[in-house]
């Protein structure tokens, strides 16, 4: 262990004290801080740590400290950005760091740049200096404790209690201790592998989702099943719906046409209301009671006759709020896509720029009567139809609610003029461009 004289003068040390007695340093502008006014919490224009216990001392925030990170030190700016950013998620600490950096280089900042810890390093830190480990792979030892190992070694060679290969901790570089290793001993320990649980690789300091890792797999699973011909038998393959299933057997008939709604919560038509709104031509909000579907369906239908189609059959529409049961060939079939004007509604879609979906099928947006249509839906120009309902009063009910009618026969008017210029009619679907 080191003595207290050489411990006082290591920065890492009196960082790992100050957390455990909870009185944690203080970054300043100055060496000799003693007004509030050289205190900053912005590590851009610091220039020194200021500690409070066992006396008041400073450190210059480029000191090079003994932590090693890519056979370099790391100064202590570094590490204290490291330990004040230790609950955030490794992105945002990349972000972080980033932003620190241009701030470093900016005019009156005190320049320098701010070294990023990669997840192994940065844990191995919080670790230390949180107490919870007494050793650390990537922290040199002190000199004192260099001195104290060499001279204990020497004594159990002396003695003969120990042969002359001086004991070095598992996976730990004899040159990074500074001790003379046996060739062959040394040999042995760069083939070793340090072996860690699963939570310390995947999770780190905090819980991490990699729930998204799944749906990217899921995209190139089903291009190879595609390719290959055949689907996969796994258990984790998600099962077609067999309302969907049937387009694709039907053969020899007109396909039901699809319609999208947004599975936003902000959105007046959901699955729980849609179906009164298009078929019966009345507004329901779709939290209600009045509402004649439940949030939970994930597919619906309504059929319409759309006369200038077909004026003898009523075409079978099908209503889903996500593709993620669609084969290639439905989105042929999509003749309308209700939006909110939010952007990430299209991220798991066949085209997932707003203008070129639009192409393809027409866009609808529903709002409130009074209120203003979002920027974002008037920008994506003519190939989105939007209307506007008046807001539900509690006290008429559906009773008040009479001016729908129009809105949605004009709604349906939009389709059927959409569905016919893109071929449509009563003995095929769509004309696939």
């Amino acid at each position: 262990m080191a003595d207290s004289e050489t411990a006082l003068t290591d920065p890492l040390l009196n960082l790992r004290r100050s957390i455990a007695s909870n009185t944690p340093p203080i970054a300043t502008t100055s060496a000799n801080a003693s007004a509030a006014s050289d205190t900053t919490e912005n590590l851009a224009i610091a220039t020194h740590l200021q500690f409070p216990e066992p006396y008041r001392h400073s450190y210059p925030l480029d000191t090079l400290t003994r932590f090693i990170s890519s056979d370099k030190p790391v100064d202590l700016r570094s590490i204290y950005f490291a330990w004040q950013k230790k609950d955030v998620a490794i992105p945002d600490y990349i972000a972080s760091a980033q932003q620190l950096n241009e701030e470093l280089s900016a005019p009156g900042a005190v320049g320098g740049k701010v070294q990023n810890l990669v997840f192994v390093e940065r844990l191995d830190l919080i670790t230390w200096l949180e107490g919870a480990s007494d050793e650390s792979e990537y922290i040199k030892p002190l000199q004192s404790d260099g001195t104290a190992a060499q001279a204990a070694g020497s004594a159990q060679v002396a003695s003969g209690a120990a042969g002359g290969v001086a004991t070095v901790p598992s996976g730990t570089a004899g040159t990074r201790l500074g001790k003379t290793l046996d060739p062959r001993l040394q040999a042995i320990y760069n083939a070793e592998r340090k072996v860690s649980d699963r939570n310390t690789i995947l999770r780190g300091i905090k819980p991490t989702d990699f729930s998204h890792v799944r749906k990217t797999a899921e995209v190139f699973l089903s291009r190879n099943r595609h390719r290959s011909g055949h689907q996969t038998s796994a258990a984790t393959t998600i099962t077609p719906n067999p309302a969907l299933v049937n387009l694709s057997k039907k053969s020899g008939r007109r396909p039901d046409p699809i319609i999208l709604l947004s599975p936003s919560a902000s959105s007046l038509l959901r699955m729980s209301n849609i179906k009164s709104f298009l078929d019966s031509g009345t507004y329901i909000p779709p939290d209600s009671t009045l509402a004649g579907s439940s949030n939970s369906a994930n597919i619906l239908h309504i059929s319409r006759l759309l006369p200038s189609i077909d004026p003898q059959r009523a075409l079978r529409f099908i209503l889903v709020d996500t593709p993620e049961q669609f084969k290639p060939d439905y989105w042929s079939r999509v003749v309308a896509v209700f939006t909110t004007g939010q952007t990430w509604q299209f991220k798991s879609y066949k085209w997932q720029a707003a203008p070129e979906l639009f192409k393809h099928a027409l866009g609808i947006y529903v709002g409130w009567r009074g209120e203003d249509i979002p920027s974002t839906v008037k920008g994506w120009g003519r190939g989105v139809t939007s209307t506007q309902i008046e807001k539900w009063n509690q006290v008429q009910g559906a009773q008040g609610r009479w001016r729908d009618r129009e809105v949605v026969e004009g709604i349906w008017g939009r389709i059927e003029e959409s569905m016919r210029s893109r071929g449509w009619g009563k003995d095929g679907g769509p004309v696939i461009r």
